[in-house]
Order: C-alpha cells, then sequence, then structure tokens
C-alpha cells in the first residue's frame, strides 16, 4: 500500500499524517506486506514532504509491516545524505525497511527553485542511484553511518528511460499511471526484464494504481471522484488541492470533465469481482510479481472498508 497523506477540506495538514499513520496500522491488521510513504514539496492537497521522517513514526507505531518510500526524489537529495537516513532507519527498525527512489523534479518552477534543481538540469539519476547504492553496500570512500547489517532493498519509480536505468541496476521496478495502459508496456517490461537478468539479477516488477471496491461500480466510481477532482483542478488551475467530499451538482468545465473521466478509467474500481478481473488482466499483460495499491478518498471510513475488501480479495485463493 501507497499512502500519499492526501490532505481533505477543512482539516490541517497534521491530520493527513495522523491518518496515514492510522492506516498503517490497520493495513498492518489486515495482512498487507508493505506500506510505503510518498515525497512532494509544496503540494497544498499533499503532506508528506519528507518520507524518512513519516518512515520513522508509521515504523513506530506498527510491529511487523515493511515500512518504505514510494519514494524518494534521488535529484533533490545528495546520495549520502539519503543512504544516512535509511541507514538509520534500519537500525532502529531491523529489517523491515524499503528504499524506493524515483527521479520526479519539483511540480512548478518556485519549488524546483527551492530545492535547487532546475527542470533543464543534467539527468543525473543513474550515477545518482549508483552511489547511493555504494554507500548502502559499504563499497564507497566514504562510509555512511551507521553501517548497515543488512542490505536495504532498493526499487526503482519508473517510467520510460527508468526501466532501463532500473534494469541495468539490477533493481526492482515500480510502475504507475498511464504506463501501464500502453500498447509497448509488455515490450518494456521484457526489456527491462532481459537487462536485470544481465547484470545478474532477478527482475521483479511491481505496478501502483488505484484500487477502489465498494458495493456497485456506482458506488466505487463515487469513491474515484474526489481524487478525479483533485487533478482536474490541477490541470486546470497549476494547484492539486485538497480533497473534498462528493458534490453531485458540481460544476465542470468540457476539459475538467474529459480529465476526469480519463482519471476514473485509470483506475481500478467496482466490486470484488469486477475489480478480481482487472487486476487478472493487469498480471497478464505485465507478469507483475506485485501490486502497489496507491489509493485515496475523501471518505476516510470508506477507504477503509476499501483496504479491508481489497485485503480479504488478494487473500483468497
Amino acid at each position: 500500500m501507497l499512502d500519499r497523506s492526501r490532505t481533505r477540506a477543512g482539516e490541517p495538514d497534521a491530520a493527513a499524517l495522523r491518518h496515514t499513520v492510522e492506516r498503517a496500522r490497520h493495513a498492518e491488521q489486515l495482512g498487507y506486506h508493505r506500506f510505503w510513504v510518498a515525497e512532494h514539496h509544496a503540494v497544498p492537497g499533499i503532506a508528506s514532504g519528507s518520507p524518512p521522517v513519516l518512515i520513522a513514526a508509521v515504523a513506530a507505531r506498527t510491529a511487523r509491516i515493511r515500512v518504505g518510500s514510494g519514494g524518494v526524489m534521488l535529484p533533490n537529495h545528495q546520495p549520502l545524505v539519503v543512504a544516512e537516513q535509511f541507514a538509520m532507519l534500519d537500525a532502529l527498525f531491523p529489517g523491515r525497511i524499503d528504499l524506493g527512489v524515483g527521479r520526479s523534479l519539483g511540480f512548478t518552477a518556485p519549488v524546483r527553485a527551492a530545492l535547487r534543481r532546475e527542470a533543464d538540469a543534467p539527468d543525473t539519476f543513474a550515477s545518482d542511484l549508483e552511489e547511493l547504492r555504494s554507500y548502502l553496500d559499504g563499497s564507497a570512500p566514504v562510509t555512511a553511518r551507521p553501517r548497515l547489517e543488512r542490505p536495504v532493498p532498493v526499487y526503482v519509480l519508473a517510467t520510460g528511460r527508468g526501466l532501463e536505468v532500473a534494469g541495468d541496476a539490477g533493481l526492482p521496478v515500480v510502475l504507475g499511471g498511464p504506463v501501464l495502459d500502453s500498447p509497448d508496456i509488455g515490450s518494456a517490461i521484457d526489456d527491462y526484464r532481459a537487462r536485470a537478468r544481465a547484470a545478474g539479477a532477478r527482475p521483479y516488477v511491481v505496478v501502483s494504481l488505484d484500487v477502489l471496491i465498494a458495493d456497485s461500480p456506482a458506488a466505487a466510481r463515487e469513491l474515484a471522484l474526489p481524487e478525479a477532482w483533485a487533478l482536474a483542478a490541477a490541470r486546470t488551475t497549476g494547484r492539486f488541492p485538497a480533497l473534498e467530499p462528493v458534490d453531485p451538482d458540481r460544476a465542470l468545465s468540457p476539459r475538467q470533465r474529459t480529465v476526469v473521466e480519463d482519471a476514473i478509467g485509470h483506475t481500478v474500481h467496482g466490486d470484488e469481482a469486477a475489480v478480481a478481473a482487472e487486476l487478472a488482466d493487469l498480471f497478464d499483460r505485465t507478469g507483475a510479481d506485485e501490486l502497489l495499491a496507491s489509493t485515496s478518498t475523501y471518505d476516510l471510513a470508506a477507504l477503509r472498508e476499501s483496504d479491508a475488501r481489497l485485503a480479504r480479495l488478494l487473500a483468497t485463493p
């Protein structure tokens, strides 16, 4: 499960972080294997800007579930600092920490400037990833402290060339968004697997998408609407807002309506039978090893119930 600490209209940002911790506790009770958090900077609708801090809070309130980042945006950080942060997390919560890394920059020019990273800066992701791994495995000329007693698993959040980077590095890859609907997704994943095997590693593919389960397709669609509305607002106003309750009379422009329908079309939603069929098709097309559910909606009780229904569905032989 990936939780982005989505803010909700009428609530302070701190509430979103408390909801994340409580959701992680519930996910552990339901038997989920991992719980990841995200990195977004200066986004009104997302409270999580520091994955290592939030990972520590989640791991401290849980006992068994693996906790990690989905992910740390490597262009924003010095690789040594990331290695130190995750070495410390692993020392505090042995054998429970995952490090997912991505290459996205800040959403807007002011955010990129605040992060000291321009949009046209050279792409150093592959070399930064190699440097990060050298600190984690102890082969770098500088030793990251505390020294790791076990490897921290590294995952690459990838689209496009990121698949090649992950394959050449022999690392697990996480794929999400519209790339999963690409007609070339099968060949791209095959290329990743070939590169990973050539690097002497076992390929591992995680697919990430929103999954919402309710009593009917209409009820599940309603759960998908708040996130879709937020995306439509971001595309038309440049601001990704807090989640809002469903308003059947909400006025949308033709462009916003198109964005909303497209966003809902990229979710897996419905009752158990419909969701099971869609997930089976996705796994047939990708040969994925794992599902990362990145779901959010305004109604916390409905989200909690959807998480529980998905857990039961996945546990069914």
